[in-house]
């Protein structure tokens, strides 16, 4: 008779302290697996006492080994007491003969991502106002406006944390070593910064600053119920005087750094602007439009290296009283001034928007607008504290800025400040061999427009292209199998396969960013960034969360777009957002005030947004289209500009896309940033000559070959035949800021865009 082959045991670990050990590294590395132990089957607690076998096999069901039937050593065999038995998890499955092992844990997943999606993150709420399908955040039954007890503005949220954390680090600046000029071969010159390490300011130190300056405003000779604007790039002392002003209750007017003349002089003289804070390259934009402007008194400049010849200029072709920012600091600490501080209702700044749509627009936003989004963003994002190190380099001017700032600064951590142009090792100001912002100072937060995180990936996916063959093929398994593990799969990659792809793929690109948890979030300057935000277990793509716990999400009807709230399988219609976080409304722009902001019966005040959005299940806000952007085709086919481009934007030869349709005409065509790398590597291929990049853009076989790669990027995205551009021009300068062609936050500004390519435009419909 053949014996039944042994099953193989399984580990045991015996003593007090052996146990211990296996439970502190079991229970962290798997906290899903469930602790099995005598009598303990399925406990969640791994420190919870094994409880005595019961005599009876039928009550467990189990024998020694873990079967429904004792092993033939049992049989026969006195019982005797049995140490705790603390079985092993699998291992993360490598290979397909693990499969049976991994099975339990793979159920264990699906039922842990049932429960995932099906947890309400948003819920109904009832609201007054314009009927529709409303939302709120499911863990706030009302909107919240502030996170701390006893504050109700900015100014009092400042001043408490640099009480609290007065020995912290909170502002760090990178020491300029020295400035180099490099020629690239074709004689092209570029400023190349050689940065030294971070120098930080304490919470006291800093708070002491904010009051030295906030005195020397007024010892200058400026009033209280006159408005000072910020004009300068994004540094320490943009900080500093923005808190300086609101202990005096002044209300601070921001401008974009890259603004035009024209936006520029609309917004100094409409807010009546005395005093405006800049920096160096800022007082030579204000001294050359001195004449235009009808209101301003004093300028103060942040002292930087090679400022003399513009305060030079300053004092000699203007009466402004031009003094520097230690000057007024000075004046203050001399002869002090006793704080006026704001109330809630106050404005706090008036922020002039990027003017994607036309000439800029004030939004006043009082302290109870800003701190309710700051209080709101706190509450929800785990962990936030002190040890934490924020990397600013996003213009301060755009409310995501001021926002993410002031919660750094509330919950007492360190805000360190870079630029996009010396953000990475790589970046195009940072000298070989410096280390970039990001590098020196290893941040644990920092905020992204989606236009950056775009051109981030377009970057990736263009270095994996250019490589291709085996690489390619290697970047997207490992890509694929680290993003089942980011989604919670115990089948993705961890572990020792985890450690492999780093090696072999990961860190050959940078991607250091890859395994970074990415929250995103919905708002608008009228709503100060406050709308949506996605929660940090939340890991679903094209979706931007439930609504924060200071807002309410509304969708109305759009029936001229088609979008309605009864549609099927989902609600849509136009974003409307309530709560304590919208803003007053526009700087002496009453008309449109009236048009876009609503009160409703129960005094809550709502902002149409324009944008059209998808209500999933779960309570998330997906948006999907906006109302401005639709075009009514000649045969009445709508066209959404913003989907289209969206679509095409991931063509290898677009660095940027504006789509233009005309509704007397029954297709679309396209302006096309060309990619320099892109084209002149396919032309190379295809033997052309060409004197300059302009002239390739030019050539008819370089227009067939974009016109083909977007066709072939419009079908994978499975747009319609009238969505795909029928014509393009190719471009072969990219738009910036600073031609004032793109927002700061390099949205389009497709006015000014259409008037500056006019002839070509008209020429593609001929």
């Amino acid at each position: 008779m053949v014996e039944p082959r042994k099953k193989k045991k399984k580990s045991v670990f015996h003593g007090e302290r052996r146990k211990a050990k296996a439970e502190q590294r079991l229970g962290k590395k798997w906290p899903r697996w469930r602790w099995l132990g005598r009598g303990s089957r399925g406990s969640q607690n791994p420190t919870a006492k094994a409880q005595p076998k019961p005599d009876s096999k039928s009550e467990t069901g189990q024998g020694r080994d873990g079967g429904g039937v004792p092993t033939k050593k049992e049989a026969g065999r006195p019982r005797r007491r049995r140490r705790l038995r603390i079985l092993r998890p699998p291992d993360p499955p490598y290979f397909p003969l693990r499969l049976l092992r991994v099975l339990p844990a793979a159920l264990l997943h699906c039922a842990h991502s049932q429960r995932k999606s099906e947890k309400k993150r948003g819920v109904p709420v009832e609201v007054g106002g314009e009927p529709g399908c409303a939302v709120r955040n499911h863990g706030f039954e009302k909107p919240i406006e502030t996170h701390w007890e006893g504050v109700s503005t900015l100014a009092e949220l400042f001043e408490q944390s640099c009480e609290q954390f007065a020995y912290m680090p909170l502002y760090g600046t990178r020491k300029l070593i020295a400035r180099e000029l490099e020629v690239a071969p074709d004689g092209r010159s570029f400023e190349k910064l050689h940065l030294g390490n971070y120098e930080w300011k304490s919470y006291a130190d800093a708070f002491k600053t904010v009051c030295n300056f906030s005195s020397g405003l007024l010892r200058i000779g400026h009033l209280k119920d006159e408005h000072v604007a910020i004009f300068a790039d994004t540094r320490a002392e943009w900080q500093i005087a923005l808190q300086a002003c609101f202990r005096q209750n002044i209300t601070v007017v921001t401008i974009y750094a890259s603004l035009g003349e024209g936006a520029l002089c609309h917004s100094l003289n409409e807010t009546e602007v005395t005093t405006v804070v800049c920096g160096r390259k800022e007082l030579k934009k204000l001294v050359d439009i001195s004449g235009q402007l009808d209101t301003v008194k004093h300028v103060i400049y942040i002292n930087e290296e090679g400022v003399s010849t513009e305060v030079s200029l300053a004092e000699k072709c203007t009466s402004w009283t031009v003094k520097s920012f230690e000057e007024v600091e000075s004046l203050g600490l001399e002869r002090p001034v006793e704080a006026n501080l704001p109330l809630p209702s106050d404005t706090a700044v008036v922020m002039y928007t990027s003017g994607s749509t036309g000439m800029p627009k004030g939004v006043m936003m009082s302290h109870r607008n800003v701190l309710a989004v700051v209080s709101a963003v706190t509450t929800i994002v785990p962990d936030l504290g002190k040890k934490d190190v924020y990397l600013a380099y996003l213009p301060l001017a755009h409310i995501l800025e001021l926002a993410a700032e002031a919660i750094i600064t509330g919950v007492g951590a360190s805000i360190g400040y870079g630029s996009p142009l010396t953000l990475t090792d790589t970046s195009n100001k940072i000298k070989k061999g410096t280390q970039g912002d990001a590098s020196a100072l290893k941040p644990t937060l920092m905020t992204a427009v989606p236009a950056i995180l775009d051109r981030v990936r377009d970057g990736v996916r263009k270095n994996v292209d250019a490589k291709g063959g085996l690489a390619k093929k290697l970047f997207h398994i490992a890509y694929s199998r680290r993003l089942a593990a980011v989604n919670g799969s115990w089948l993705g990659a961890w572990g020792l396969e985890k450690l492999l792809w780093d090696m072999l793929v990961f860190q050959k690109h940078k991607l250091c960013y890859c395994r970074a948890p990415i929250s995103q979030g919905y708002g608008l300057t009228e709503t100060c960034a406050g709308g949506t935000f996605s929660e940090y277990d939340e890991t679903s793509v094209g979706r931007v969360g439930p609504p924060l716990p200071c807002s309410y999400i509304k969708l109305i009807d759009w029936a001229e777009g088609g979008y309605l709230t009864t549609d099927s399988p989902m609600p849509r219609g136009e974003i409307v957002i309530g709560g304590p976080n919208v803003t007053k409304g526009y700087f002496k722009n009453e008309a449109k005030t009236n048009e876009v902001y609503k009160d409703d019966e129960r005094g809550m005040r709502w902002f149409y947004s324009g944008d059209i959005g998808r209500l999933h299940p779960d309570g998330c806000i997906e948006i999907i289209d906006r109302k401005k952007d639709i075009v009514k085709l000649q045969h009445g086919e709508y066209v959404s500009l913003g989907k289209v481009e969206a679509a095409l934007s991931v063509c290898p030869y677009v660095d940027q896309i504006m789509i233009h349709a005309d509704p007397f005409h029954s297709y679309c065509v396209a302006l096309v940033v060309a990619v320099h790398s892109e084209l002149k590597g396919w032309a190379s291929k295809q033997g052309i000559t060409y004197s300059d990049f302009a002239d390739l853009c030019q050539k008819q076989e370089t227009v067939k070959e974009v016109l083909q790669s977007l066709a072939k990027a419009a079908k994978q995205s499975r747009l319609e035949k009238f969505e795909i551009p029928a014509k393009i021009k190719l471009i072969p300068e990219p738009w910036t800021p600073e031609s004032g062609l793109v927002t700061a936050a390099l949205k389009l500004k497709r006015e000014i865009i259409k008037k500056a390519y006019e002839k070509d435009l008209a020429q593609l419909y001929c």
